[in-house]
């Protein structure tokens, strides 16, 4: 950080010198060459034209149109049906039905303890034990 910040101080103290430099050779020459002001030239004057008139165009009359008469028409008249009385109809009875018995099936008193199975004890094969310098046959492939 403190890198970039010091090469923006040298570059700006760089540009103005350039600047400064340049500047003194710029107004020297100025002074040699001795140029003459340019001299005051008058701004030409335009000539004022006068606004054109546009015609007044009247507005076209449109013809009144009359609205149509919609005829009225009479309502119909809807004949009032007197409602039909609908004979009423006694509740069927139905038969009472007594429950059906369920016999009470007693609990036994003492639940009969089953022996736990035994399993036998297998007992692990062992290897027998080769000697170090038994010779294991190569196998061979036909």
């Amino acid at each position: 950080m403190g890198r970039s910040h010091l090469n923006s101080i040298i570059l700006i103290l760089f540009s103005v010198s350039l600047a400064s430099f340049s500047g003194n050779i710029i107004a020297e020459a100025r002074k040699l060459a001795e140029i003459p002001e340019l001299p005051m030239v008058p701004k030409p004057e335009l000539p004022v034209l006068p606004k054109p008139e546009l015609p007044v165009i009247p507005k076209p009359e449109l013809p009144v149109v009359l609205k149509p008469e919609v005829p009225v028409v009479p309502k119909p008249e809807i004949p009032v049906l007197p409602k039909p009385e609908l004979p009423v109809l006694p509740k069927p009875e139905l038969p009472e039905v007594p429950k059906p018995d369920v016999p009470v099936v007693p609990k036994p008193a003492v639940v009969p303890e089953f022996p736990k199975p035994t399993f036998p004890v297998i007992p692990k094969p062992t290897l027998p034990e080769l000697p170090k310098d038994f010779p294991i046959p190569s196998v061979t492939h036909p």
